[in-house]
């Protein structure tokens, strides 16, 4: 049904006047519950089927999009329609046919599919009641949610690409409060993946309350510049913002921190940076990207040194070189962007990465950050960063007390410069994921 409809359509632009067409067609079906006080807050239960037509005539570029499949036609014709009013780029135009991928495992689960609301129910209420039994001083949960979801995803062009693929997700997470005495903290812990059986509610919940109960009792510390030990989650926070300045769109508009600095060594030399649409379980593995070009692995920086950027389609040719399968969409009322699929962070050889106790005994004086705030006004143009930041004080490689109401600040490149050490605890949140990182010469203050 959904590829005689998307073909079709694509003649229909054709026949219309475009010289090259294409559609994206995308049916989500979505699950979401949040619970406070061991009963459901809120359930929302959605199925959303969308389509757009992308054309290019005469190098300029037309859209269109609809909910409606018995607008199909006018769609078609609006988008041939809107290219009249565009301005004519050389570098427009749609990708080719490629032979069909392998694509990555692991990415549909029936578990997932065939989950009854009910038993979602009880797997969200399940993150709650776990972080309440860890501790009698969890007395507040902020919010305790889960979400499901199963999603489909044709696309076709002219140029005789089609590919159609299903896909799972889920997720659970949770904020929890502990208090004591006249105190409070907050701890928050998240898991997702597109196999039920790789998120653990209970885990999560455990987490988050045991992140809050860590940090009761912080006290100030006085300003110094040392070592900081940043937790997974927050590593992730960091390598997020990072990861604009890997995208060839804000290279070509000058807005990347990392412009004109491939084959130099831009952050330390114990790490790599890898995009992967292939992992096995994780929320951003599919066959093939937004524009039906085949996902695959690159390592983006190798031993610190850059090796390249993430393209799609249109800035691969502004380049002369091939899409690596990163064009994006938010859904289908938009055009194609760039973006990673899984983007993570290694150690380039095993001599650079540890366990926990391995980087605390590292630390002579420094800091274990396990919250922040803030982060969301770090640039991710320019790299600057000054965010707040509280987690546990580290003397003669020991955590000695928690930390409350510091701040780390600095440049993001000069961050991952910085990096002397990897934790062996590797964890993605949503599509971006990093191991606990070990970093030096970072300004603290209290």
């Amino acid at each position: 049904m959904d590829k005689e409809f998307v073909e079709k359509l694509v003649g229909k632009a054709l026949d219309t006047g475009a010289d090259e067409a294409e559609v994206y067609l995308r049916t989500v079906r979505r699950l979401g519950i949040e619970v406070r006080d061991r009963k459901v807050d809120t359930l929302e239960s959605s199925v959303t089927r969308g389509y757009c037509v992308r054309v290019i005539r005469d190098k300029r570029v037309g859209f269109s999009y609809s909910t409606d499949p018995g607008e199909a036609d006018s769609v078609a014709e609006r988008a041939v329609e809107a290219s009249k009013y565009t301005e004519p780029d050389e570098f427009a135009g749609l990708p080719s046919s490629f032979s069909p991928p392998p694509g990555p495992g692991g990415i549909y689960d029936d578990a997932i599919a065939s989950l009854s609301e009910e038993e979602a129910i009880q797997r969200v209420l399940l993150i709650e009641s776990s972080a309440r039994e860890e501790d009698t001083r969890i007395t507040r949960i902020r919010k305790a949610s889960g979400g499901f979801s199963v999603s489909s995803i044709s696309i076709a062009n002219s140029h005789g690409i089609f590919f159609n693929y299903a896909s799972t997700g889920c997720s659970a997470s949770l904020s929890a409060v502990a208090e004591d005495r006249n105190e409070s903290q907050i701890g928050w812990d998240y898991s997702g993946s597109r196999l039920l059986r790789e998120v653990s509610f209970e885990q999560t919940g455990r987490n988050a309350a045991q992140k809050a109960l860590q940090l009761l009792g912080a006290r100030k510390i006085a300003p110094l510049k040392g070592f900081v030990l940043l937790d997974n989650a927050i590593a992730t926070e960091f390598l997020e913002i990072f990861s604009a300045a890997l995208s060839s769109e804000m290279v070509q508009k000058k807005k990347s921190m990392l412009a004109g600095k491939r084959g130099e060594q831009v952050v330390s030399p114990r790490i790599n940076l890898v995009d992967n649409g292939l992992l096995t379980g994780k929320l951003g593995s599919k066959p093939v990207d937004d524009e039906g070009v085949p996902v695959t692995t690159k390592t983006l920086i190798e031993k610190g040194v850059l090796q390249g950027f993430l393209y799609n389609t249109y800035t691969a040719r502004k380049e002369g070189c091939r899409s690596t399968g990163n064009a994006l969409r938010g859904g289908f009322t938009g055009l194609p962007s760039v973006g990673p699929t899984n983007l993570y962070l290694e150690s380039a050889a095993e001599e650079y990465k540890t366990g926990l106790a391995g980087l605390l005994e590292r630390i002579d004086r420094g800091f274990y950050v396990l919250e922040t705030m803030g982060m969301h006004t770090a640039n991710p143009i320019s790299g600057e960063f000054s965010v707040g930041a509280s987690g546990l004080w580290i003397e003669g490689g020991e955590i000695r007390y928690p930390v409350k109401e510091a701040a780390i600040s600095g440049n993001i490149l000069s961050l991952f410069n910085n990096i002397v050490m990897v934790g062996d605890d590797l964890r993605f949140y949503g599509n971006i994921g990093s191991s606990s990182l070990l970093i030096e010469g970072i300004d603290i203050s209290g």
